[in-house]
């Protein structure tokens, strides 16, 4: 069995998705593993990870308007200590996820054909954000 582990840095431009795939698919390749388990894990609380379409741009902001509608902002929070977009960030996040599992097949990741890697920045304003990836395998 090997492993490799890596911390990779995304900036985003503020609330959405942000396709990060080829980054990671890139990663990969550069690791040699062919058959294996890879591990994500979104380093933030106001910020997540999902696997989601990759064609229609529209779902992406559907996604992100539900989101929004789950989560509104306002003054009813209790933690609003960077701002009003503070609390339903956490919440967004807490809907979503902040980690994913992708097995890697074949010397590739077992995406389906209409599936990328997104992390979803739940913010206004723009981040630079980091996602730690732990590949096992052979």
């Amino acid at each position: 069995m090997k492993q490799a582990t890596t911390i990779l840095s995304f900036d985003t431009p503020g609330r959405g998705l942000c396709d990060i795939t080829r980054t990671i698919a890139d990663w990969h390749r550069e690791t040699g593993i062919g058959e294996g388990l890879l591990t994500l894990l979104c380093r933030h609380t106001s910020a997540s990870l999902l696997i989601q379409e990759n064609a229609a741009r529209e779902v992406r902001g559907d996604i992100v308007d539900w989101l929004d509608r789950m989560a509104p902002e306002g003054r009813h929070y209790a933690h609003d200590d960077e701002g009003p977009d503070d609390m339903p960030a956490h919440l967004k996040a807490t809907l979503t996820g902040v980690n994913l599992t992708i097995p890697v097949i074949g010397g590739r990741l077992a995406l389906g054909t209409w599936q990328g890697i997104y992390l979803a920045e739940h913010r206004r304003a723009p981040h630079r954000r980091q996602v730690a990836l732990h590949l096992i395998g052979t």
